[in-house]
């Protein structure tokens, strides 16, 4: 008796192994590994993203690795980023140098890195600029606007004016009988 292969259905896609693109755009992408070089992409969904001079605006991966490129979110286990920007950043392990709006990882590595807001358990780097930076562990120059132990006064601060606020609006607007 002969073997009957499956043949896929025509509605049925396979996913690429590799993805390599130039100098074009396109809205979504999945793939094993995707390159792109002076390309963009709407959403990208692979294991590894290597991308040179491209942008992409959601990017979901094991592995991503960039320079002088744009994204906007990164969602990955592995990121690492030269002369590259990020709007905000979900890893377990990021070396970033250049800018990024949040950064939240495990292990942070920024080398002459603008971030808005930073956190992580373990965070390092040279030259870098923060407003708010969360983190157990800290090595290197950091500058920040706000750190961990500002950000726990401003917090009681905040919240002793907005609790004595409310009570004398209670006092002075109370219900009367």
């Amino acid at each position: 008796m002969a073997e009957k292969k499956q043949v896929p259905e025509e509605n049925e896609e396979e996913t690429p192994q590799v993805t390599n693109l130039d100098t074009t755009g396109v809205e979504v992408i999945e793939a094993e590994m995707v390159r792109m070089h002076q390309s963009a992409a709407q959403e990208i969904t692979a294991d590894e993203v290597s991308m040179q001079q491209a942008a992409a605006i959601d990017v979901t991966a094991a592995e991503v690795s960039t320079h002088e490129s744009a994204l906007l979110m990164v969602s990955a286990k592995d990121v690492e980023m030269n002369n590259s920007a990020a709007g905000a950043i979900r890893a377990e392990n990021v070396n970033v140098t250049g800018s990024a709006g949040v950064v939240m990882a495990e292990t942070v590595n920024l080398g002459n890195t603008y971030a808005g807001v930073v956190i992580g358990g373990e965070v390092r780097g040279e030259q870098i600029e923060t407003l708010f930076l969360i983190s157990n562990h800290v090595e290197g120059d950091v500058q920040t606007v706000v750190d961990t132990r500002g950000a726990l006064i401003a917090g009681m601060v905040g919240g002793l004016l907005t609790g004595t606020i409310l009570l004398i609006g209670r006092l002075v607007f109370g219900r009367r009988s």
